[in-house]
């Protein structure tokens, strides 16, 4: 039954999210700064993991591929496609879980068991529209830009690894990525961008803002927070990928 009241709970919240998103007034600082913080000190993490994990791809699928019958090109096909479509964005997404869904649960965990949630709500605020809006918005609106530097950096990686190792030519691993390259591949990996972004910052929300039992409390929510976030991503990415494709 725990896993009902919760659900309502986070129904709840994210209902009076949506009905206090119009009070702009009342959370565009918090906006701007939750987008610093979500996006831009998030990219060298996503930068380094999107380059290593194109890097090792290649090498891997190098190796797997012997043949001589099966042209170079191929690596490059295999690489740009398998980054774009799924790994930039569930790397990415599993990476963010344990940093911007840590951060955000903790934040808003020590806020309440220290009362100042209570304290805004006394004063007047919409605790809902100053502090849950602006963080869930700049998931919204910063996953799709993680997304896309995860994939530039990861492809770049992969080319890299296949120039130095001489695995694969510039030439081969470009034609690879060129011909069978579809735009709807970069507009699913958004979607799954946007469609984590909103299950990381939600759900980080929720366990911080119902945060209880103080220090120990605050620890258990951002353990909740980041292994629910990592666990409905996967669940999201097999959906995902059976509706769209």
């Amino acid at each position: 039954m725990q896993v009902f009241y919760d659900f309502g709970r986070y129904c709840q919240l994210l209902y009076q999210a949506i009905r206090s998103s119009s009070e702009f007034k009342s959370y565009y600082r918090n906006f701007v700064s939750e987008m610093i913080k979500t996006g831009y000190d998030s990219l060298p993490i996503v930068i380094l993991a999107g380059a290593f994990t194109g890097a090792v791809l290649t090498i891997q699928t190098s190796y797997q591929l012997v043949s001589a019958f099966i042209p170079k090109s191929t690596i490059g096909a295999i690489v740009t496609q398998s980054l774009i479509i799924e790994l930039a964005a569930v790397i990415s997404g599993l990476v963010l879980a344990g940093r911007v869904g840590a951060r955000i649960a903790t934040e808003l965990g020590t806020m309440r068991v220290s009362e100042q949630i209570d304290a805004l709500e006394s004063m007047g605020f919409n605790s809902v529209s100053f502090l849950v809006v602006p963080r869930v918005l700049a998931g919204y609106v910063m996953f799709p830009i993680i997304y896309i530097a995860a994939a530039t950096t990861g492809v770049a990686g992969g080319l890299l690894a296949g120039i130095v190792t001489g695995q694969v030519p510039m030439a081969d691993f470009l034609l690879g990525a060129r011909t069978y390259f579809l735009p709807w591949d970069i507009i699913f990996g958004m979607t799954k961008s946007i469609v984590f972004g909103f299950i990381i910052t939600s759900i980080s929300c929720f366990k911080g803002y119902y945060a209880s039992g103080g220090a120990e409390g605050v620890g258990k929510s951002t353990t909740n927070a980041t292994v629910l976030s990592c666990i409905f991503i996967l669940l999201a990415d097999l959906l995902l990928a059976i509706i769209l494709l």
